[in-house]
């Protein structure tokens, strides 16, 4: 028997019975009111993966795989075909690539290895070389590869899964590196979700619209050449697919095989997803989702396999940058069960309780705030966008992360914010709070790194003194801190989660999901009981835009909020992020912080595709032939 064929034998379906105590336990653990939404499904799934009622974090591993592809020689990327070595290289030599970043933030073991690059690799350091040929061949004129070959693809990617599983990982992020690439993966997808060329094939390296137009008859020639076979994994391989591709969907089924999962990233491991799936029905249940990639065909591609996704951060890119987020999703999961099964006295906070009585607030006062808020420094923007511009990466790949970064560097007038950039979270609290908020709270804030300040309201005091008292709270913070996280709790301790963000909603929102009223009378009609934490957020959000802090938001009663002030005033929208649901799809209605810490989170990503990523001309990487990043970038 060969080792694909045992690999395919071991995998088996998850024991329901396993499942049912798994999700019991935790049902116990957490409880179905604890509003962690989709975590709780990332969380409970994992757990049935390595068949633990009470898992830990996940010992990760990123295998970054690398190949050339013949079809590259029909033009269809923005890069040359030798970038595909200078990226291995930068990889393992300068280490500035995005797999690198994103591997560093998510505490990964970043491994690459040589599939079938067109060059020689012998001089790279650290490389794992398992070359198949130099390169495969141009499809449009037969098939990429031989059959024989295709298999040890599949066979070369389970050996190195099976070399992570017996070293404890259990946690594999796949990524890939080879130009054409995303040419092969649209014929893969095309032919297994039963799309056009058209639906399948997206702009890849960000390619123009005459290239584009060019690989989709790239791709129709391709597939009316070699007519792949949906029902056969290993004939579409072999046609129209990648070495690179081939390892992927190996690495799939060993770690299935091993009881280890999977998250795939973006456009490119999906199609090796399901290349695996054609071979092993049951591999779905190993796999978990990342984030929505712009390729078009993605989205099928996800449905084939029906595999859920937790953010859209627009990302166009592979290396595993979607998924190193996603499973620092699943740490944050792993750390909020772990902090209820604790004792809440455990937790450690600063305290301010707003003072019996306050100077008084006057309009001319508020008026100041609304209308002196300090200018982003176009410089530091500019500078900061450039430096991204010329990461070695493609234009425009990192979508959000791209656009926080910025926004950072204008905001604290830094052309490049440090990993060490501080953050905080307040805590705006108007009456008792509840040990397990309280563990929740802490728990997220310790995996983001962030102090927290629980300030204290009184509710019978006037709007005037909680708006000051938001106000001066968040001011001793930003005077020090860049990132500021604000949120609210619950009114009562018994009160299910969500309960203040309802309440604000029905009264703020209407049935359309646009805001009620005008601006400038909202807070009149906001529920009396509620008024008091209104105040005292607009206050904090006005203050930290003054003082030069970036306004991380958290669950839904913050949102409506910063709507209205950004209504109000429309220049503090720089300052203002939104982190649910606009950057991440978890449904979670859990307050006190936690979603605005993933935010934080979310920000570290950005930090770290800032700082550790290297230029194309400090990794000695091909810049851009085509499209937008074509005169751009510079080597």
């Amino acid at each position: 028997m060969s080792l694909l064929e045992e690999t395919i034998k071991k995998i088996e379906p998850p024991d329901p019975q396993a499942i049912a105590a798994i999700e019991a336990q935790l049902e116990k653990e957490i409880g179905s009111e604890t509003g962690l939404g989709e975590l709780k499904t990332l969380l409970t799934k994992y757990a049935a993966i390595v068949k633990s009622k009470t898992p830990e974090l996940p010992k990760k591993c990123t295998i970054i795989c690398c190949a050339d592809h013949g079809v590259a020689a029909e033009k269809v990327s923005a890069y040359p075909p030798s970038t595909t070595v200078e990226m291995t290289a930068n990889y393992l030599v300068s280490r500035g690539a995005v797999a690198n970043a994103l591997s560093n933030f998510a505490e990964s073991e970043l491994l690459v290895a040589d599939l079938g690059i067109a060059a020689s690799t012998d001089n790279l350091p650290g490389l794992i070389n398992r070359k198949i040929a130099y390169g495969t061949k141009d499809f449009v004129k037969g098939p990429a590869m031989t059959r024989e070959e295709a298999i040890r693809s599949l066979e070369t990617g389970i050996e190195l899964a099976n070399k992570c599983a017996e070293d404890g990982c259990c946690c594999f992020l796949p990524g890939e590196m080879g130009i054409a690439n995303t040419t092969s993966s649209a014929c893969v997808v095309a032919t297994f979700c039963g799309l056009t060329p058209e639906e399948a094939t997206g702009r890849g390296t960000n390619i123009s619209d005459d290239r584009l137009a060019h690989k989709i008859e790239v791709v129709r020639k391709a597939l009316d050449v070699n007519k792949p076979d949906p029902s056969d994994g290993i004939d579409v391989l072999s046609k129209v697919g990648g070495f690179e591709i081939g390892a992927i969907a190996g690495i799939i089924l060993g770690a299935a095989a091993h009881h280890a999962f999977v998250v795939l990233d973006g456009f490119n491991t999906g199609a090796a997803a399901l290349i695996a799936n054609a071979l092993s029905p049951l591999v779905p249940h190993y796999l978990m989702g990342s984030h929505i990639a712009a390729e078009p065909g993605h989205i099928a591609t996800l449905k084939k396999l029906g595999i859920k996704t937790y953010m859209d951060m627009k990302f166009n890119l592979g290396e595993a940058t979607g998924s190193s987020i996603a499973v620092d999703l699943l740490d944050a999961a792993v750390l909020a069960r772990n902090s209820l099964e604790g004792d809440a006295e455990g937790s450690q906070f600063f305290h301010e309780t707003m003072p019996p009585k306050a100077p008084r607030i006057t309009d001319k006062t508020f008026n100041f705030y609304l209308k002196t808020f300090p200018h982003l420094s176009k410089e530091a923007m500019d500078k900061c966008q450039f430096r991204i511009d010329n990461l070695a990466k493609p234009i425009y790949c990192c979508g959000y992360l791209e656009q926080i970064a910025v926004e950072l560097a204008g905001i604290i007038d830094d052309e490049r914010p440090g990993l060490d950039t501080g953050r905080a979270l307040v805590v705006f609290a108007d009456g008792e709070i509840s040990p397990a908020q309280h563990q929740l709270t802490k728990a997220f804030a310790d995996h983001a790194h962030a102090d927290v300040t629980v300030a204290h309201l009184r509710s019978d005091r006037p709007l005037t003194e909680a708006f000051d008292f938001g106000r001066t709270t968040a001011e001793d913070i930003t005077f020090s801190v860049p990132i500021l996280a604000l949120a609210l709790t619950e009114k009562n301790p018994s009160d299910k989660v969500g309960t203040k963000a309802k309440r604000l909603h029905d009264a703020l929102v209407g049935d359309d999901g646009s805001l009620k009223y005008d601006a400038s009378k909202f807070l009149n009609e906001t529920p009396k009981d509620l008024q008091s934490d209104v105040a005292a957020m607009l206050g904090a959000m006005i203050a930290a835009a003054h003082n030069n802090s970036l306004i991380v938001l958290d669950d839904e009663s913050t949102e409506i909020i910063a709507r209205y002030l950004e209504e109000l005033c429309p220049e503090i929208s720089p300052y203002i992020l939104h982190t649910q649901p606009a950057l991440l799809k978890l449904n979670m209605t859990v307050p006190g912080g936690p979603i605005a810490c993933l935010g934080i989170k979310i920000i570290d990503a950005a930090l770290h595709m800032l700082n550790d990523m290297k230029t194309f001309t400090e990794a000695r990487v091909s810049a851009a032939e085509n499209g937008p990043g074509h005169g751009r970038q510079v080597e």
